[in-house]
């Protein structure tokens, strides 16, 4: 087994071959003068199932062409079977045609990995569940959901806690969640004016005296969480936090956060951390490090993945 790691998120990378106690396999990812990408695997990897982990976060575009051309040098390299690891999977919310004449960029993205010559596709909380299935090789989704009810229970008392799905589209996720730790549900029901903005409009549920905590899989601009806690205080909520699994924080919502009424912030490190997300006050990082680990190492022995979530 060989574990490669491109730009995006080496520190992850690093976190997770030291948890398999596998080195990371050697190998230079940099650009030429006119930005284009070059990659040289620096070692044998003839026969061997290798892993490549990249994000596809900011700068979206870079990293995309990073994994593409990884996958393409391993292939040539004569590689056995190649998983491409993508904790974040960028342009997830392009799943769908919004409007007349637009792309299903997920779903050309897929494709683009697969025909670079990807064998399998290991992530984690797809923005939509359909695009699993917009691969044609195998694809695993895990689910954060598990290291998230571990850090609620340890930071609150179970008894108090009310899980919030900041949107209707959440609550399958926010169930989830709620169900692990057996806790109720409430939902925020509001309206996006355009994109990233939003305007809470209603509180689906009693949150009075509740420790509430958001959950959702993406924070971008911070809009949509920074104005469902103030909805929720106003409803009488105890305090109010958030848990996200993949921390975008594009634009000014770093500041945004820290500003707003959420008592904390907790994001996984599938994308890789900024200075500013760093130097906030409210925003935490856990690390999914140990289950991607825990995945890879079932991949390559050829068990189940799912027993990950029980």
């Amino acid at each position: 087994m060989k574990i490669v790691c491109g730009n995006s998120n080496r520190p992850l990378a690093e976190a997770i071959a030291a948890y398999m106690k596998v080195p990371l396999a050697e190998c230079n990812v940099r650009r030429f003068a006119d930005e284009e990408v070059f990659v040289q695997i620096q070692e044998n990897v003839r026969g061997d199932d290798v892993y490549v982990i990249q994000s596809t976060s900011y700068p979206a575009n870079d990293n995309l062409m990073e994994l593409l051309v990884l996958i393409d040098a391993l292939r040539r390299a004569s590689a056995g079977q190649i998983t491409a690891v993508i904790p974040y999977f960028g342009y997830a919310r392009q799943d769908r045609k919004p409007a007349p004449r637009t792309p299903i960029s997920a779903k050309l993205v897929a494709n683009i990995i697969t025909h670079a010559g990807a064998d399998r596709v290991l992530t984690m909380d797809l923005h939509a569940g359909q695009i699993q299935g917009f691969f044609d090789i195998p694809t695993d989704n895990l689910f954060a959901v598990p290291e998230i009810a571990r850090d609620i229970e340890q930071q609150n008392s179970r008894d108090n806690v009310m899980v919030v799905s900041p949107d209707v589209g959440g609550v399958v996720r926010a169930r989830g969640l709620a169900k692990r730790i057996s806790s109720p549900l409430a939902i925020v029901d509001k309206r996006r004016d355009k994109p990233g903005s939003s305007e809470v409009m209603n509180i689906i549920g009693d949150v009075s005296g509740k420790s509430c905590v958001l959950v959702d899989d993406i924070i971008d601009s911070g809009g949509t969480l920074c104005n469902a806690a103030t909805a929720l205080l106003e409803n009488g909520a105890a305090d109010v936090s958030a848990y996200i699994t993949h921390g975008v924080l594009s634009g000014q919502a770093v500041e945004r956060i820290d500003a707003s009424d959420l008592s904390s912030l907790v994001i996984t490190d599938t994308i890789c951390a900024t200075e500013a997300v760093k130097a906030s006050s409210t925003i935490r990082t856990i690390s999914i490090a140990p289950m991607f680990a825990k995945a890879i190492t079932r991949i390559a022995n050829g068990e189940s993945v799912s027993v990950l979530f029980e």
